[in-house]
C-alpha cells in the first residue's frame, strides 16, 4: 500500500515553489527608478506651468505698454492738431464770428474726452484699487487706444471739413469780387 501512495499518478503532484530573489530585487529597483523619473517629470511640469504663467504676464505687460504708447501718440496728434490747425481755422477771415464758438466747442469736446481718458488710464496703471487682472487692464487699455484712434479720425474729419469750408468761401469770394472785363 505504501508503494501505491509513493508512486506518482501522472504528474499530479506539485513541488515546492522556487522564487528567484534576483528578479524580485531588479523589479523593485525598476519601480524605484520609475518613481524617481515620475517625480522629476512632475517637477518639470510644475516648472513649465510657472514659466507659462510668467510668459503670459510678460505678454500682457507688453500689450499694455504698446496700448499706452499708441494712446500717448494719438493724444499727441490730437493736441498738436488742435494747437496748429484750430488756430489756422479760427484766424481765417472766411470763418464767421458766430461759427468760432461752435468750432471751438466741437474741438474742445474732443480734447476733454481725451484728457478724461488719459486720467482714467493713469488711475488704472498707477492704482490697484480696481483689483483688475493684467488681462482686464490690457483689454481696457486697448479699448481706450481704439477710442483715441477714433477721436483722431474724427478730429481729422472736422479739420478737413472746416478747411474745405474755408477753401470754398475763399473761392466764392474770388469769384464774387473779380474784375469784370466787358
Amino acid at each position: 500500500m505504501a508503494m501505491v501512495f509513493l508512486l506518482p499518478v501522472g504528474a499530479a503532484c506539485q513541488g515546492m515553489p522556487v522564487y528567484d530573489n534576483t528578479n524580485f530585487i531588479s523589479m523593485t529597483k525598476s519601480l524605484l527608478e520609475s518613481a524617481k523619473q515620475t517625480s522629476e517629470l512632475l517637477k518639470t511640469v510644475e516648472f513649465l506651468k510657472e514659466q507659462k504663467e510668467n510668459i503670459v504676464k510678460v505678454n500682457n505687460t507688453i500689450k499694455q505698454l504698446k496700448a499706452v504708447k499708441e494712446l500717448a501718440k494719438n493724444n499727441e496728434i490730437l493736441f498738436q492738431t488742435v494747437q496748429n490747425d484750430l488756430r489756422d481755422i479760427l484766424n481765417s477771415p472766411y470763418i464767421k464770428a458766430d461759427e468760432v464758438a461752435q468750432i471751438s466747442d466741437s474741438f474742445e469736446d474732443i480734447m476733454d474726452t481725451a484728457i478724461d481718458d488719459l486720467d482714467f488710464v493713469n488711475q488704472i496703471l498707477s492704482n490697484d484699487f480696481l483689483k483688475m487682472t493684467d488681462a482686464e487692464r490690457t483689454a481696457i487699455l486697448i479699448e481706450k487706444k481704439i477710442q483715441s484712434q477714433e477721436m483722431v479720425a474724427e478730429l481729422e474729419v472736422k479739420t478737413r471739413r472746416y478747411r474745405e469750408i474755408i477753401s470754398f468761401r475763399k473761392m466764392q469770394d474770388i469769384i464774387n469780387n473779380r474784375e469784370q472785363q466787358y
